[in-house]
Parts: structure tokens; C-alpha cells; sequence
């Protein structure tokens, strides 16, 4: 049986990655509870740091994420979903969280 190594909070990195084209759409969290929901209805769960509660992505928005495959990496502490996304994946309503690029001048 598989052991994924939760942090210090139960939970694991979960990257999202488009499906068809493997652009990085987000990364969230997710606990034992919402990996299970998320292998079980094949549309992805988190869980919220900040509410502190299951967050079933898409219920608000509409913008539900399609599960394909769920993958582990080699220490099995972060998983990566694969998925189809139905809308925009950002809550800024972008199509990936990762819209903006990084300069060292930003870092000043």
C-alpha cells in the first residue's frame, strides 16, 4: 500500500496540469480525505488552508476540473493531477494561476 508523506499539516502538494496541452493550471493542497474524493469522482478536491475546510473545485464557479490521472513523484510527498479544465482555472477568472513571469527585478 501506497504511504504518501503528508506535511506536518496532513496535507500534499497537488500541481495541476492541463491535460492536452500540460500547462501548469494551479497548485493547491489536499489532504487524505479530498486525494480520496478526487480519485473516487474524477473531478478535483482540495482542502483549503485558509477556511480550513474541503473545497470542491468548480462547486461556486462552475469551473470544474476533469481528473484524467492522478501521478506521484519519487518521495511520494506531491502528487500531480492531471485534468481537463472546464473554464478558467484562476479565481481572477485566467486560464492558469500562473499568468504572471518573474524578474529579478521584482525581487528588489
Amino acid at each position: 500500500m501506497l504511504k504518501v508523506k503528508w506535511d506536518e499539516n496532513g496535507l500534499v502538494p497537488a500541481i495541476i496540469q492541463d491535460a492536452k496541452s500540460n500547462d501548469v493550471l494551479m497548485l493547491g493542497y489536499m489532504n487524505s480525505e479530498s486525494l480520496k474524493l478526487t480519485l473516487e469522482s474524477g473531478q478535483a478536491w482540495f482542502w483549503s488552508r485558509s477556511r480550513q475546510e474541503l473545497w470542491h473545485k468548480g462547486a461556486t464557479s462552475g469551473n470544474y476540473l476533469e481528473v484524467t490521472a492522478v501521478w506521484y513523484d519519487c518521495d511520494v510527498d506531491a502528487v500531480l493531477v492531471k485534468a481537463n479544465p472546464q473554464g478558467p482555472t484562476c479565481h481572477t477568472g485566467e486560464r492558469s494561476c500562473f499568468y504572471r513571469s518573474l524578474t529579478l527585478g521584482d525581487l528588489s
